[in-house]
């Protein structure tokens, strides 16, 4: 059954505050940035609205931050929140707070529908001058929240760097990944959203924030123009390779027509099959026509050289 939602992401980030501003001063101006950039894409009504790191906080938020955190408290919090209860949708951003054990985390903190906390995920891999300068401790929770149209994965800034943050969140098999960052990551972006066979959303700090497919594909993002990009996709959707799936997926294709979406990247070898009727799933059609996914085949192949790696 298609499950099509509406995603929004910024490159924007407030701005920086002249000298002798005070933190008062400096908080109402970054509430009133996210209140002007935020009446952009709510007419489209998103579901989910991706914020960059530390969006709560001017751009020169190294200028005495301690007295800015003090000012802030919970009060940009509280205005997404409103934000989120008010128009019906999720929004993810990235923020310095303290914890339960007075510890401060760089956190993504999740609001659902209601403005309320869905999940919070401290950042696992913090910089080294995180935690020299702005007192951030390593976080070692779960990158992983349920929303009501699925489960999205976490993913602040320098995480993107490491495998063994990949892995995890790879396995949890989510159905989004959340990238909120000061850093772009490259190619890592698009390897991230294929090997976790997930769709990827980046908001980056003043650079390209694009929505990509789990094939790594570019479907929206920020330009030169615009820095805010909104999409709708489909969470009813599978990778599968070629091999063995070819004559199966030209019958599926035939008998579903534009229900049954199939988009090739090309070089990959692998597909990206979406499931766009009201009255069927990926999975039937999957069991209907014995298709193959794209990690069922790699286990089957891995287990084939298991079995015939001695064989002369």
């Amino acid at each position: 059954m298609s499950r099509r939602i509406t995603l929004s992401t910024f490159s924007s980030v407030p701005p920086a505050v002249t000298p002798g501003t005070s933190p008062d001063q400096a908080l109402l101006q970054v509430i009133e940035h996210w209140r002007m950039k935020l009446g952009k894409v709510l007419p489209d009504r998103p579901d989910l609205i991706l914020l960059p790191e530390l969006a709560d906080m001017p751009a020169n938020h190294g200028d005495d931050v301690e007295s800015y955190l003090m000012a802030r408290g919970t009060r940009v919090g509280d205005f997404l929140a409103s934000v989120a209860r008010d128009n019906h949708c999720y929004i993810a951003y990235s923020s310095l707070r303290t914890d339960e054990t007075g510890r401060r985390r760089n956190s993504m903190v999740v609001l659902d529908r209601k403005g309320q906390p869905a999940g919070i995920y401290d950042k696992r891999h913090i910089t080294i001058d995180e935690f020299d300068t702005l007192g951030v401790h390593y976080g070692d929770g779960e990158a992983i929240i349920d929303c009501d149209f699925g489960r999205v994965a976490c993913v602040i800034c320098f995480d993107l760097n490491f495998d063994d943050a990949r892995q995890r969140i790879a396995s949890a098999h989510p159905d989004l990944i959340l990238f909120s960052s000061m850093f772009h990551g490259g190619l890592m972006q698009t390897y991230w959203a294929y090997s976790c066979r997930a769709y990827f959303v980046a908001a980056v700090h003043d650079k390209p924030s694009d929505i990509l497919l789990p094939t790594g594909e570019k479907v929206a993002g920020t330009t030169n123009y615009f820095d805010y990009a909104t999409a709708r996709i489909n969470l009813d959707c599978g990778l599968f390779h070629l091999d063995f799936n070819w004559p199966k997926l030209e019958a599926a294709k035939a008998k579903y027509g534009s229900k049954l979406s199939l988009r090739d990247p090309g070089m990959l070898g692998s597909v990206l099959l979406t499931c766009e009727a009201d009255e069927l799933t990926l999975e039937q059609i999957t069991r209907e026509f014995e298709l193959e996914p794209l990690d069922d085949y790699f286990k089957r192949t891995l287990t084939h050289r298991k079995s015939h790696l001695n064989d002369r």
